[in-house]
């Protein structure tokens, strides 16, 4: 019921083309090898093979497509998961439906996506399990980066965008692009989300 809602949602003159479904995380591996989407609406807890696991596999996959955790729940460890094996963010399953095109077309273009009343549970989920060892961890990661780099990834953790982070900073568009580059490269990572749970917990926001 809810693939057929939302191929329903996405059809007509959205733009977004249902390529392919899949019942569980299994198939949604070999959907994926199948029809190479741009991005994948994935369930969190499905039989077989859950979200999180999938996640992984997808986003190991060479020209592999973003990935939105798309979930009943309000933030818990499993979207964290989620997100640190590939996700780039999550979308609660009553998101009205202008959202989910939203969500989806931000995720093509490579940004975080995530529904506005479940960003700050996230935040506080990932400050409250960053025991000493993985803020340490973090902070180890983070020695990686120049001063500006650091500067750019701080400004992922704030969920700003290219633009944003720009005005804040002092540069261009093309320039903060080119950090976000090689902040993901050097810690490396596959999108913004991950560098920004990264941030947080680092305790730098």
């Amino acid at each position: 019921m809810v693939r057929t809602g939302l191929r329903l949602l996405f059809g007509g003159p959205s733009g977004i083309e249902v390529v392919g479904e899949a019942v569980d995380g299994s198939e949604a591996v070999i959907a994926v090898q199948a029809h190479w989407p741009d991005v994948v609406l994935m369930d969190i807890r499905m039989p077989r093979l859950d979200g999180v696991e999938a996640a992984k596999r997808v986003r190991a996959l060479p020209r592999a497509p973003q990935v939105v955790a798309l979930t009943t729940f309000d933030a818990d460890e499993y979207v964290l998961e989620m997100i640190r094996n590939g996700a780039c963010g999550f979308l609660l399953k009553d998101t009205p439906p202008e959202e989910l095109r939203a969500g989806v077309r931000a995720a093509a273009r490579g940004e975080c996506v995530f529904s506005p009343k479940v960003l700050r549970p996230l935040v506080d989920l990932v400050a409250s399990t960053a025991p000493g060892s993985r803020r340490a961890e973090a902070h180890r990661q983070l020695d990686r980066l120049t001063d500006r780099e650091r500067e750019v990834a701080i400004g992922l953790g704030q969920g700003w965008t290219n633009a944003e982070i720009g005005d804040a900073l002092g540069m261009g568009v093309s320039t903060v692009k080119g950090h976000v580059s090689r902040v993901l490269a050097k810690l490396c990572m596959n999108n913004r989300a991950q560098a920004a749970v990264l941030i947080h917990e680092a305790g730098l926001v």
